[in-house]
């Protein structure tokens, strides 16, 4: 996600976001893990995009013995996985740590999205900003409608006549041309 031109930096504590939304939670209870993980990410890569926004979604290790890795999503979005006994609020207050004394700062917005109050006051504490996980879900659900509301097709006229569906000006400039033909 280097060289992006992404105008926000956004931070995903995963499991906290699964948690705090119902439909990922629902999905995590009778789907398991795996699919709810998924449907988040495929979530914030859309949201991503339409935002513009360089998005890092972190999840803990999760009781997995193994060193920390990320997989790139899509172009906005990667899934960063912690390494075995790190969290995903150490790694987030590590990352608001380094950005507190990165260039980018002058020219980027650093977002963390969780609910956990005392990783709220932490990333906050580093100049970052904070956005509850009910604040994303809400910001992500007015994105889709504003994306549907902009692929929306036009209303097609019920008129009979093409002529009837144009304004009055074009309606006027029509009839004088047609005048004219006819003289």
């Amino acid at each position: 996600m280097k060289g992006s031109t992404s105008q926000a930096i956004l931070l995903v504590d995963g499991y906290n976001v699964i948690g705090a939304w119902p439909e990922l939670t629902e999905l995590r209870d009778f789907q398991g893990l795996g699919v709810a993980r998924t449907s988040l990410a495929e979530t914030l890569a859309n949201y991503s995009a339409y935002r513009g926004f360089e998005t890092l979604l972190v999840f803990d290790a999760y009781g997995q013995r193994q060193s920390h890795r990320i997989e790139k999503f899509t172009q906005h979005l990667a899934i960063h996985y912690t390494s075995f006994g790190q969290t995903a609020d150490s790694y987030i207050e590590i990352s608001c740590a380094k950005f507190r004394d990165d260039i980018r700062k002058f020219e980027k917005r650093l977002i963390v999205a969780t609910s956990d109050r005392a990783q709220q006051l932490t990333v906050v504490g580093y100049g970052a900003e904070w956005m509850s996980a009910a604040q994303l879900n809400a910001d992500v659900d007015l994105s889709v409608q504003k994306v549907k509301h902009r692929q929306k097709p036009k209303k097609h006229s019920k008129q009979r006549f093409l002529s009837k569906s144009l304004n009055p000006e074009t309606q006027a400039k029509l009839a004088k041309l047609r005048s004219k033909l006819m003289d």
